[in-house]
């Protein structure tokens, strides 16, 4: 009997290429990783077969989809992706009713999570960030953001009005308001990455 597929995301197998070849740049050879709101986990697989000396966490609010990481894991045959865990990015305590596996962590990683969820997710995950990460780790986030002095590209600015359509609260988020979450939390942007269809890829590190 043929397995039933996995949940796929699009988006994560057209981008997932492009940020590795980021993060290989900026990650030593080992490490241990949080990531935020894994979805399908395929980045998670993806990345974790190819950085065989870290250990990923993978997270996210609902545990709805942690069937679909696991097998996306199995299926790269990355066995340094750990079981996942509920993690809602607002709550002081990270995760919720359980311990995460390696803390602190040199890699927190986000992708495509600030503009579909409430502006006070973005205060958490730089709180949060600020509270897990090793001395000298490092925050990523990618998305598409809005950026003073550069114009928003027509597919972004129909992306982010859609995205307010379907929720007041969600929305494109300005790189600078993300920067202020940050620096309150003692985060500071430490380099800015343009990646494919008009996305970003921020590291975000402790400001000294």
């Amino acid at each position: 009997m043929t397995a039933p597929a996995l949940p796929c995301s699009p988006a994560s197998e057209r981008n997932q290429a492009p940020i590795l070849a980021v993060l290989r740049g900026l990650l030593p050879d080992t490490g241990a990783a949080l990531e935020i709101a894994s979805g399908t986990g395929q980045h998670a697989a993806f990345f974790s077969a190819a950085l065989p000396g870290w250990s990923w966490q993978p997270t996210d609010l609902k545990d709805e989809l942690f069937f679909a990481i696991a097998g996306w894991a199995l299926q790269a045959g990355a066995a340094n992706v750990l079981p996942a865990v509920r993690l809602d990015v607002r709550s002081s305590v990270w995760p919720d009713g359980g311990a995460l596996s390696a803390p602190p962590f040199d890699l927190i990683y986000c992708a495509n999570m600030l503009h579909i969820a409430p502006w006070a997710c973005c205060t958490g995950l730089m709180q949060g960030a600020a509270r897990h990460l090793a001395p000298g780790g490092r925050l990523v986030t990618y998305g598409p953001y809005i950026e003073d002095g550069v114009p928003t590209s027509p597919g972004n600015q129909g992306f982010d009005a859609t995205l307010r359509a379907q929720d007041p609260g969600w929305g494109i988020r300005h790189r600078a308001d993300v920067e202020r979450e940050a620096a309150a939390a003692g985060l500071h942007l430490a380099a800015r990455h343009a990646m494919p269809a008009n996305n970003l890829l921020l590291v975000w590190q402790r400001t000294p």
